[in-house]
């Protein structure tokens, strides 16, 4: 089920900019993940205004698109719906979130899934990529990279915004906001509604979405108080199987999610093939300003969430769901509906203070976190069994899987900013994660083993470096060790599988950069040397549902050289550009292919091959002009493009699966009309401006029948398509 526990604790969350002790006190609790001017940690910084100007279409990766070494994709091949990115070659699971200094990653699959989190760029003020192990984090440990958010600051005065947008495949999003403003009594209130469609670029990638933010806050003196509500709630089809390269040649838009063939042999598709759901967060938060160089914050937080996956499935057998029957009048398998659920409960404390003096930044807090998640299953119907068969009093008799989660963690951090010399500023950072997982029940085969597993880890994870700034010129030099923990994912396939005992992973994060800011050039060199240890891959090895099994695999790299640079030739001109060449080595790695003839594996091992979805060479180009006066000012023009290097499909470095590089490039226009009551912007963006056909991400699956035989999954993502927004603020 694609699912995430949107931790709530959206603190800090649209509190006044006008006023400047507001927005310190709101800073302390984004601070806590945030890498300063000085920091020796690689990242880009992108603000309110860029996100705003991005493509409604986009989800938050598909905005970042253009930053350094980030590649991005959609599974219904747009913008919205579930989209993906990897930093560096870093999948989710290894890029840590933060929203306000809190983690958003779901504690037990650790990703996030963005689809959830809809019209987020609406609420945001500014996003932080750090790229490598970064700064220490609440939650989920960052191994590859972090994304730090902020959301958007309320004005002193009270505000309106409405943005409707409408485009390619039946697209429409709407957002309303609006805020009170400071009042003289101190409070103020904050709410925003938003709500989307589209019908996606492949079949059964249509997404339904609705959002629902609201905060009540008190703010006097050295003191703020904050009640913050977040509701979301997401129905999308299932995509996630993509699409096979047999069926990509002939129909790139195909996607075989919930086919069958009805009595009279037509071929159907089952229309409630979905993944649907939502989540509740409550959070109060407290920030006291105890000095003028000392402040305290504190985040209590509750979030709900429950959803389910809707399937229908052709020739299923009644024994693999462990039913009390195992045929119906002598026939064992059946076209059957049945639903995959979920619900969780996260709680969530965490207390900050912050020290600021001329030479001396200090940061220090703890997080407490306990998540409850519960998975099960219910069936809905068997075409055997018939409509008329009692299938709610079976479901509540008889469940053919349920399993629970418990993840509780304690997560303290000190990090230190001294500035010995007006030049010199040294850097430390201490963190250490205690970690309890607790997980027993039935997985969703009657054949699986029972699960009872029960661990604890406890992760020391240090940082140090030092930077150096003469005038225009920056240099720094950090080193970084870090940990992570299995997946919820990674440990029962491996109980259901041969028991090889998995361990945490560990990594060693090397980077020095150099970066130069003029008043018409700006640039920055950065090389990192990112060094793993028992990194979990997937070998090839199955476990008994089918799944596969990640094992640790000993030495890995990722190193690479990131450059950039931006040049304003005019007032009315600025030109763009990025480019990572990398190398992404495993040092040796044994792929199992599983022999059908025989039974058992075929072994084939490899050395220094490639990592699989890790391009050697990302880059991007972006132009923007507005050369035009009069009414016409401010018309911007803006045209980019993104390369991405070959990608391949596996660990195998095998040139046959792989997917090609691709080059695609955007346009957009925007226009800002003042009126004598406020402001219309209007926007107009046109995606894959040349009509590339590709596809941007991809899966294997191989085995021995005599032969070689391979299933695969690409993900088309779409051809030319188009976005008009307007937005009117008053």
């Amino acid at each position: 089920m694609k699912k995430t526990v949107l931790t709530a604790a959206l603190a800090a969350v649209c509190v006044c900019a006008g006023a400047q002790t507001v927005e310190r006190l709101d800073s302390v609790v984004v601070s806590s993940s945030r890498a300063g001017s000085k920091t020796p940690v690689t990242h880009s910084d992108v603000g309110q205004d860029a996100l705003r100007a991005s493509n409604p279409m986009n989800s938050l990766p598909m905005t970042l698109n253009l930053l350094p070494s980030v590649v991005t994709y959609n599974e219904g091949g747009t913008g919205l719906g579930n989209s993906a990115m990897t930093v560096r070659g870093s999948k989710g699971s290894q890029v840590n979130v933060t929203l306000n200094g809190i983690t958003l990653n779901d504690a037990e699959s650790q990703e996030v899934f963005w689809v959830n989190i809809p019209a987020l760029t609406a609420l945001l003020s500014s996003v932080q990529v750090q790229r490598g192990l970064g700064t220490s984090a609440n939650g989920a440990g960052a191994f590859g990279a972090s994304i730090n958010m902020s959301t958007a600051f309320v004005a002193p005065d009270p505000s309106f915004r409405w943005d409707v947008s409408a485009g390619s495949y039946n697209t429409f999003l709407t957002t309303v906001s609006a805020t009170s403003g400071l009042q003289p009594s101190g409070l103020y209130f904050n709410l925003a509604y938003s709500a989307g469609t589209t019908d996606g670029y492949i079949r059964n990638a249509g997404v339904g979405s609705a959002s629902l933010f609201a905060v009540a806050g008190w703010l006097k003196g050295r003191n703020s108080l904050r009640l913050t509500y977040l509701m979301g709630n997401q129905r999308s089809g299932m995509t996630w199987d993509g699409i096979s390269p047999e069926m990509y040649a002939v129909d790139r838009r195909y996607n075989g999610a919930g086919e069958y063939v009805d009595d009279a042999g037509k071929t159907c598709y089952y229309p409630n093939q979905t993944d649907n759901y939502a989540q509740h967060h409550v959070q109060l938060n407290y920030t006291r300003r105890l000095t003028d160089r000392l402040t305290w914050a504190n985040t209590a937080d509750y979030t709900r969430g429950d959803g389910y996956d809707e399937y229908y499935k052709t020739g299923r057998k009644f024994a693999e769901f462990g039913y009390p029957f195992s045929d119906v009048d002598g026939v064992k398998k059946s076209d059957m509906i049945y639903r995959k659920k979920m619900d969780n409960n996260l709680y969530v404390f965490q207390s900050d203070l912050r020290y600021r003096s001329s030479f001396l930044n200090l940061d220090g807090g703890v997080n407490l976190s306990r998540y409850e998640g519960g998975h099960w299953g219910e069936m809905l119907w068997a075409r055997l069994l018939g409509a008329a068969y009692d299938y709610a009093s079976m479901n509540r008799d008889f469940t053919w899987y349920r399993n629970t989660g418990l993840k509780q963690e304690v997560n303290t951090y000190l990090r230190a900013e001294y500035q010995p010399l007006p030049w010199l500023t040294a850097y430390a950072d201490l963190q250490y994660r205690h970690i309890g997982y607790d997980f027993v029940g039935a997985d969703d085969k009657a054949s699986d083993k029972p699960i009872d597993y029960h661990q604890k880890w406890n992760f020391f994870n240090p940082r140090a470096g030092v930077t150096a700034v003469f005038g225009a010129h920056k240099l720094f030099v950090s080193a970084a060790v870090g940990h992570r923990e299995p997946g919820r994912s990674d440990i029962k396939e491996n109980i259901k599988g041969e028991m090889i005992p998995i361990k945490p992973e560990s990594m060693l994060d090397i980077e020095a950069g150099y970066a130069f800011s003029g008043s018409h050039f700006s640039g920055s060199a950065n090389v990192y040397l990112m060094e793993y240890d028992d990194m979990l891959l997937e070998t090839g090895r199955l476990s008994s549902s089918g799944y596969a099994i990640k094992e640790n695999v000993g030495r890995g790299w990722r190193r690479g050289v990131e450059l950039a640079a931006a040049w304003t030739p005019a007032s009315w001109a600025r030109i763009d550009g990025n480019l990572t060449l990398s190398t992404n080595k495993l040092r040796a790695f044994t792929a199992y292919v599983e022999n059908w003839v025989d039974g058992g594996y075929n072994e084939e091992l490899y050395e220094n091959t490639t990592m699989l979805l890790s391009p050697s060479v990302i880059g991007m180009g972006r132009l923007c002009l507005s050369p035009f006066r009069g009414f016409w000012n401010p018309l911007t023009l803006t045209l980019s493009g993104k390369y991405v290097g070959r990608q391949y499909w596996d660990n195998t470095q095998n040139a046959d699966r792989c997917i090609p590089a691709f080059f695609v490039s955007d346009l957009s226009l925007s226009h800002s009309v003042p009126l004598s009551f406020g402001t219309l912007d209007v926007s107009f963006h046109v995606n894959n401006l040349f009509d590339r056909e590709y596809y941007a991400y991809a899966w294997v699956y191989r085995a021995w029948d005599g032969s070689d035989y391979l299933e695969a999954g690409l993900y088309p993502q779409a051809t030319r398509n188009l976005m008009l927004k307007v937005s009117l603020s008053f």
